[in-house]
């Protein structure tokens, strides 16, 4: 049994400006931290998007955050859906790995966060959403607001095998 760290969308068009820029960034590399000298995966995806310009693939605004940049024996994917693991090799590589569990963080909390978190369940992954590192931007409801009513409700998504935790970063042990 191991746990891996997938950190999604975390990209500079997205991160710059989202809610609490700053500490969720500091908290992704805290994470990523963890997970190296737990000798967890850590594993980037980022997504090609079709129609926003700084988020199509090869754009400045595309590539991974400078803070949270990947090394080489990090895993990265693509993907053009909100779930991560649609259309991608995700699950094949979770299950080569022996990983049973995901510590999931990035943006966008009420879009790809809250798809793949659930996605993960139904691909037969546990979940630990770090509630400190996911964010968006503000949206129907201000940006705290969608943060904090997803991290309350999908805590009591059901499932009968798996489940989604939600912990802050401080709070997780990669296994």
């Amino acid at each position: 049994m191991m746990t891996a760290l997938l950190i999604v969308d975390m990209q500079s068009a997205l991160v710059r400006g989202a809610f609490n820029e700053a500490a969720v960034l500091s908290n992704v590399q805290q994470l990523i931290g963890m997970a190296r000298e737990a000798g967890a995966p850590v594993i980037y995806v980022q997504h090609n998007h079709a129609s926003f310009e700084p988020m199509m693939k090869g754009n400045i605004g595309w590539e991974i955050h400078p803070l949270l940049a990947p090394e080489p024996d990090d895993v990265r994917f693509e993907k053009e859906a909100s779930d991560a693991f649609y259309g991608t090799e995700l699950e094949s590589v979770l299950k080569t790995r022996n990983v049973t569990s995901i510590v999931l963080c990035g943006l966008m909390t009420q879009y790809c966060i809250d798809t793949t978190a659930r996605s993960a369940l139904s691909h037969n992954f546990d979940v630990i959403l770090a509630s400190d590192a996911h964010t968006t931007g503000d949206s129907s409801l201000a940006a705290p607001e969608i943060i904090a009513h997803h991290n309350a409700t999908l805590a009591e998504v059901v499932h009968p095998t798996r489940k989604i935790t939600v912990l802050p970063s401080s709070g997780i042990i990669f296994r």
